[in-house]
């Protein structure tokens, strides 16, 4: 999807590149392998530990340990994502206020109408609320660890861990994410970076409804009204599911692509485009689904 809900392309610039591959779970073996097995482990460092395991009896029987540290770095990442929006949201605030004003002189003199100037003032009300709702979730975010959401849980449960406040929305979201093979509470996070659960978003970009669908998306998955809840999630799951085949279950392109579009991922080799809205979406993204999941074989499209 074109970039949408958080553009501001005044202050979009290419940096460098924030951690493709920042949420590779944590899965170091509860006791010490042999040396064999910690070759093979290094050699498939892209998978799991699962290799390990075999030549030790007692690990193949019990999950992989999740190291405290790494969770500490899964909240320092989603802490500096929100820190950085919160940036370039208040950035974009000063840039709005100066236009805003501008527009008022060239209103008081006459020299354009009263719709453009409404146009303007809309348009600061909504950055000012985006700097807000990120404050919001800094804050929810600095918690005590006993009062924070456990973003990074295991996934096995993730189908009960969340809510939308919405029973219709949750039980559409699960309905769909089962049809299409794709893990609802993935559709969930989705849809809470994309319109925060609200039916009736409309970005400035024009994207629609609770899964922020662009018109020409809509369209291409038989979306006839955008802001119609069953259509929307309905419509943006296919849209995912599309993705993750397209990248072969590459989770972090999957994102950037319904973020920045498809042929963003492609054009700069199969991998998050530069853009900074869009990889501070990924991140926040994976950093609350929990897992990043990727294949073994290169990226390729359909």
């Amino acid at each position: 999807m074109h970039l949408r809900s958080l553009k501001s392309s005044a202050i979009l610039r290419v940096f460098a590149p924030i951690l493709t591959c920042f949420l590779m779970a944590a899965s170091a073996v509860a006791q010490e392998s042999s040396p064999a097995a910690q070759k093979q482990k290094a050699e498939t460092s892209t998978t799991t530990s699962k290799s390990a395991a075999i030549s030790n009896n007692n690990v193949a029987s019990k999950p992989a340990a999740k190291s405290s540290g790494s969770n500490d770095n899964v909240t320092d990442d989603y802490k500096s994502s929100l820190n950085t929006l919160s940036t370039l949201y208040q950035n974009e605030v000063k840039r709005l206020e100066k236009q805003n004003n501008q527009l008022k002189d060239l209103y008081n003199q006459g020299l354009i109408s009263r719709i453009e100037l409404e146009g303007g003032n809309k348009a600061l009300a909504d950055a000012r609320a985006k700097v807000e709702e990120v404050a919001r979730q800094i804050a929810a975010a600095n918690q005590p660890p006993a009062m924070a959401v456990n973003m990074a849980s295991d996934l096995a449960a993730s189908d009960h861990a969340w809510a939308t406040g919405n029973a219709r929305v949750d039980s559409l979201i699960r309905y769909y994410g089962n049809q299409y093979g794709v893990d609802p509470y993935l559709v969930y996070c989705l849809m809470s970076q994309e319109s925060k659960f609200i039916m009736n978003a409309t970005s400035p970009k024009g994207a629609q409804g609770l899964m922020q669908l662009m018109p020409g998306t809509a369209a291409r998955y038989g979306v006839t009204n955008p802001y119609d809840v069953a259509q929307s999630i309905m419509g943006g799951t296919r849209y995912l599911k599309d993705l993750l085949q397209m990248f072969n279950g590459r989770v972090d392109l999957a994102l950037a692509g319904y973020n920045a579009g498809e042929n963003a991922v492609i054009k700069y080799g199969y991998n998050v485009p530069p853009y900074d809205e869009t990889r501070n979406y990924v991140r926040l993204i994976i950093a609350r689904y929990g897992k990043k999941q990727t294949s073994s074989a290169p990226a390729r499209a359909l």
